[in-house]
């Protein structure tokens, strides 16, 4: 057997090979093409010619194609694509410290606070990461903040010392570096192949946004100091973001969040100050994304409010292979046909997740917002940003000046406000880090806390895809609509058949219960 052939009888690179032979985008961003005998790297989609399996290298990451000594190719921009789905599918310890990473913890702790939020040492996580991921955490920080640099300088007017220090470089001189190392040109013929790119499309400069493209502009209703950018982040079809958006508008907060017809809107908290996005569904049925209008209080915030909305929106979920699994199931088929693309809602804060959860359980969608309100009206902090008033209560406000605020049993009440002083003492962690089986155990040991509120704390935290909420009234109804068994056990048997794509599965059960 010669290489090629050998390649090709192993059956993963086999797939990936017929994947990019057919150009099929489906799989842009599950993983990277490497072409040796060129030195670049593709997406899947790559319209250039299919080069011989014997030249070709499968990598997950771009970091490990930089590694390999490969360059970004500039016809097909792999690194403008929506990410892997892996990160939520997978709950080891590789997708957990991606999860941050994307999220920025290098960028402020450095690979030492990395290693430490993942409970082990800065040597054992890099071999992890080296061998399952084929780089260490530093090049796959290294990767991100080039890919975010790329974005500020495709699309925006700051400088290029700014950008440089914005997207995490310590330095103008490694920016530059990494940037030559990456792409194999400078920072600024990247700006110049983007604006030569913009004004040559149809419709001209507006067509600029695509593959995630921003523009920067002082924002007339922004704080002084503040940047408003307008981003396009492509999402992973089919898509079914009118009805992300309008979960998330119909659980809105007064002062924090906004929703309706035309999109979703809220302000945020994020590591360097408050932040306020403005999302609405763009693009075709088989090429989506999301208008996201963008104003943040420091611009070096854009690469973790990119990853939060990303999460938020579950754009980067394997819809295809979920509708196609679930469609198997005639209970579910029609559902699937009628709303394809069915996204589980993620979270841009994550301890707000957990008081949604509390206050919200086993009370109407309307009464848990009315008391969400009354909470952020009295403890949340005031801003000015985009037209928003306030953020959602820190846990310590909460665990301070809760008990002033909160309505309902002692014992709700109890558990909301010592579940907080946990978060704010630091006793209990809540964030993309944590493993599905360690953020529900922590959680069910607090007093007051069951089985659905940690379930439901680790579908929107962490994007775990196959969890359902069988205890979940809506949920029961929707199944008794569609003719499969309302009870949580008799319901849990039968759900197993749904693995690994549960969650998804009890969405359609809930647009079941509303129909």
């Amino acid at each position: 057997m010669n290489r090629e052939t050998d390649k090709l009888a192993d059956p993963v690179f086999a797939e990936r090979y017929r994947a990019m032979s057919a150009r099929d985008a489906r799989f842009d961003g599950q993983f990277i093409t490497g072409v040796h005998s060129t030195g670049i790297y593709c997406r899947p989609s790559c319209p250039a010619v299919a080069p011989k399996p014997g030249n070709v290298t499968f990598y997950l990451t771009a970091a490990a194609a930089h590694e390999a000594g490969l360059r970004a190719c500039k016809r097909c921009l792999p690194d403008a694509v929506p990410g892997s789905p892996e990160w939520n599918t997978r709950d080891d310890l590789a997708a957990r410290a991606m999860r941050l990473i994307a999220d920025g913890t290098v960028e402020r702790d450095g690979v030492p606070g990395l290693a430490k939020r993942l409970g082990y040492t800065p040597r054992h996580l890099g071999r992890v990461l080296a061998s399952e991921l084929g780089a260490g955490p530093l090049a796959l920080a290294r990767a991100h903040r080039a890919q975010t640099a790329r974005l500020l300088l495709a699309g925006t007017d700051l400088s290029i010392t700014d950008v440089a220090f914005a997207a995490g470089f310590t330095s103008v001189r490694q920016f530059n570096e990494t940037m030559a190392d990456i792409y194999r040109t400078t920072p600024g013929a990247i700006r110049a192949s983007a604006k030569s790119r913009t004004a040559s499309r149809p419709g001209g400069p507006a067509a600029g946004h695509a593959d995630g493209h921003a523009d920067h502009h002082a924002g007339t209703d922004t704080a002084p100091g503040a940047a408003t950018m307008s981003l396009r982040l492509p999402a992973r079809a089919p898509f079914d973001g009118a009805a992300v958006l309008g979960f998330l508008g119909a659980r809105s907060i007064a002062g924090v969040e906004t929703g309706g017809a035309d999109g979703y809107a809220r302000a945020l908290s994020l590591p360097h100050g408050p932040a306020v996005v403005r999302l609405a569904v763009g693009g075709t049925a088989t090429a989506p994304f999301v208008e996201c209008d963008a104003t943040l209080a420091d611009v070096a915030d854009l690469a973790p409010l990119v990853a939060r909305v990303r999460r938020l929106l579950d754009l980067d979920a394997d819809a295809a292979a979920i509708d196609d699994a679930l469609s198997a199931d005639p209970a579910l088929a029609a559902s699937v046909a009628a709303a394809p693309g069915r996204r589980v809602p993620g979270a841009v804060d994550a301890e707000e997740i957990v008081f949604r959860a509390l206050i919200g359980q086993q009370i109407s969608v309307p009464a848990a917002r009315t008391a969400l309100t009354r909470l952020t009206d009295a403890l949340g902090r005031p801003i000015d940003l985009g037209g928003f008033t306030r953020l959602f209560p820190t846990a310590a406000d909460i665990a301070e000046h809760g008990r002033e605020v909160l309505r309902g049993p002692a014992k709700r009440i109890d558990t909301i406000v010592d579940t907080a002083a946990a978060i704010a003492s630091g006793e209990l962690v809540i964030d993309v880090g944590e493993s599905r089986e360690e953020l529900e155990s922590r959680l069910t040991a607090l007093p007051g806390i069951g089985p659905w509120t940690a379930g439901y704390i680790a579908m929107r935290v962490l994007g775990s895809p196959d969890i359902l909420l069988t205890s979940d009234l809506a949920i029961r109804q929707g199944a008794a609509r569609l003719g499969l068994p309302d009870e949580a056990r008799a319901l849990a048997s039968y759900g197993s058949r749904w693995a690994p794509w549960r969650s998804y599965a009890g969405m359609h059960l809930w647009r079941s219960s509303q129909a």
